[in-house]
């Protein structure tokens, strides 16, 4: 048998490749939760990551009562490209994030079918007839793809417990279109301005909510 080899020349190559990378890429976001559990500030490290990176970035108004006990809502758009609109359509999320488990099933509607949920574990019971929580576990996890990540617990391990935001920011990266690098650079920046502890306590609670989604 005689075998050939076919030599590509290199500018060939070379414009296949930037034919791909035309490709624009677009991911959209939910941010759900209450007012008081660091909705914003979520959306806020999201989006400096992004910029960080050169990426488009258009961020919706919060819907709701952003305080403490009120429905919050936002909307997030990355791109690599120009963004037409600011609101993600029903069922054209690719990411819902929710800062708690109930709020997480109230827009479920917007997800994609190769969406993923990602909430975190601990129930906030702010009206009398909060439901089970295994109930609102169970309806999570008949979604094709989910994470329910135990915030609490691991803000407490990296040191501070109010750095539940940033666990959830980390366990988000494993899906968000972005370097965790870029994130945690990110991080490092916005707690710089407090005291050091604090940098080294949102760095520990990024990586231990990355490994958590990582390990389900």
């Amino acid at each position: 048998m005689i075998t050939y080899t076919v030599i590509i020349p290199y500018f060939y190559i070379e414009t296949i490749l930037n034919l791909c990378n035309t490709v624009p890429m677009k991911y959209d976001v939910i941010l759900a939760g209450v007012g008081g559990q660091g909705v914003l500030s979520v959306a806020s490290i999201i989006a400096h990551a992004a910029m960080s990176e050169g990426l488009e970035v258009r961020q919706s108004e919060v819907h709701g009562m952003a305080q403490r006990g009120g429905a919050v809502l936002a909307h997030m758009r990355i791109s690599s490209k120009k963004i037409a609109g600011d609101l993600v359509p029903k069922g054209g999320a690719d990411l819902i994030i929710s800062m708690e488990p109930l709020e997480s099933l109230r827009y479920v509607s917007y997800l994609k079918e190769t969406g993923v949920l990602i909430t975190a574990a601990e129930p906030f019971n702010n009206i009398s007839n909060y439901p089970e929580i295994e109930g609102i576990y169970s309806s999570i996890k008949r979604l094709p793809k989910w994470r329910i990540v135990e915030t609490a617990a691991l803000a407490k391990e990296a040191g501070l417990a109010k750095a539940v935001n940033t666990v959830m920011v980390g366990a988000a990266s494993c899906f968000l279109p972005l370097k965790a690098g870029s994130i945690e650079k990110t991080i490092a920046e916005i707690f710089s301005k407090k005291e050091a502890t604090a940098v080294q306590a949102n760095t520990k609670a990024f990586n231990l909510g990355l490994a958590a989604a990582k390990a389900e």
